[in-house]
């Protein structure tokens, strides 16, 4: 070959990152606002509280929390992650709050749909934050073999097709099971078609995992658990195969949309999941991850803004179409700004 020709093609990918304009022509992977999902904790409190394991994380009482998401449409953010915090004295070992029509996420569902927000207002869908003994459905009567009272599936499924009924009627666009309750999706959808529920969709959190990366979101929701762990119904991070067992059962008993949780240390579970299945798929950073960066960012250890665009890049590159990060409203910011 010409030596012309071999410089030809030895030069070929540098010719395309010449310029910012250059390298945003050709770029194959999109961030948008409409990609994002914000969480929001909300809690019965006079006034916003911040979290300080999460800089730029509040709990915002109910009021606070619709006023905060019709500023943040104003941004391009249209989906929003509710979760309650629930005062310790009502918390009890049925998690009965989460169906309280005076719980935090039923009051901010319901104020959302009566002022007609532009939103898509999404309710997680577990019990860990409403039980007194934080896990994530009643407990056995007996001890399991990790000597303390597992999680009753069965007891679980009960309750948690109770109350995506109870979060569909004052108004929740989509349910998103988080619990891992063996049949949960099942459950729910039969739950909301029994009620006349058909259109609410259901987000599952097909693929989540005993993550060591939830410690700061457990502070934020008052769900830590006062015993044991959640390793006998969460994922184990060693298994490499177990995914497709739990995404292939939720797909089946008909979820819409599918989970991956975490995200940013799971990316190839995320491009695995994508590649099985043509139904959305999102996938969470979480509280630990965005910990994380912002942990280094405050010692000047990394460029924040230039960290959290590229782990989205990245969470949108490995197959997601939905990221639930606390870095959204940022996001909305700087995605304006290229």
């Amino acid at each position: 070959m010409p030596q012309d020709s071999r410089r030809n093609l030895i030069h070929r990918p540098r010719r395309l990152r010449r310029s910012q304009t250059l390298r945003d022509l050709v770029a194959d992977v999109r961030l948008h606002p409409a990609n994002l999902i914000l969480p929001l904790f909300v809690a019965e409190i006079d006034r916003p509280q911040t979290i300080d394991a999460m800089p730029g994380v509040r709990q915002w009482p109910v009021d606070d929390a619709i006023a905060e998401i019709k500023r943040l449409i104003g941004k391009g953010l249209r989906s929003f992650l509710l979760f309650g915090v629930t005062p310790q004295g009502r918390k009890n070992a049925l998690g009965n709050d989460a169906e309280n029509p005076a719980s935090p996420v039923l009051k901010t569902l319901r104020a959302a749909r009566d002022a007609g927000l532009d939103a898509l207002m999404i309710a997680d869908l577990c019990l860990c934050e409403y039980t007194d003994h934080g896990h994530c459905g009643p407990l056995c009567d007996q001890p399991g073999p990790d000597g303390f009272q597992p999680v009753d599936n069965d007891a679980a499924l009960e309750r948690l097709a109770t109350i995506a009924v109870a979060q569909a009627q004052v108004g929740a666009d989509i349910v998103a099971p988080s619990g891992m309750m063996d049949g949960q999706v099942a459950a729910i959808r039969a739950a909301l078609d029994d009620a006349g529920h058909h259109e609410v969709p259901i987000l599952s959190y097909a693929v989540k995992y005993a993550s060591s990366l939830y410690g700061p979101f457990r502070d934020a929701g008052g769900g830590s658990m006062s015993f044991g762990h959640r390793r006998g119904y969460q994922m184990d991070p060693r298994h490499s195969r177990e995914w497709r067992t739990e995404l292939r059962l939720d797909l089946e008993q008909g979820a819409d949309m599918v989970m991956v949780k975490p995200a940013g240390h799971y990316l190839d579970v995320v491009a695995a999941v994508r590649a099985e299945t043509d139904l959305p798929v999102a996938a969470y950073h979480v509280s630990g991850e965005y910990g994380m960066v912002e942990a280094a960012a405050r010692n000047g250890w990394i460029d924040r803004r230039e960290a959290h665009i590229e782990i989205a890049t990245a969470i949108r590159r490995a197959g997601a179409d939905l990221i639930v990060t606390y870095a959204a409203e940022d996001l909305a910011d700087w995605l304006s700004d290229r």
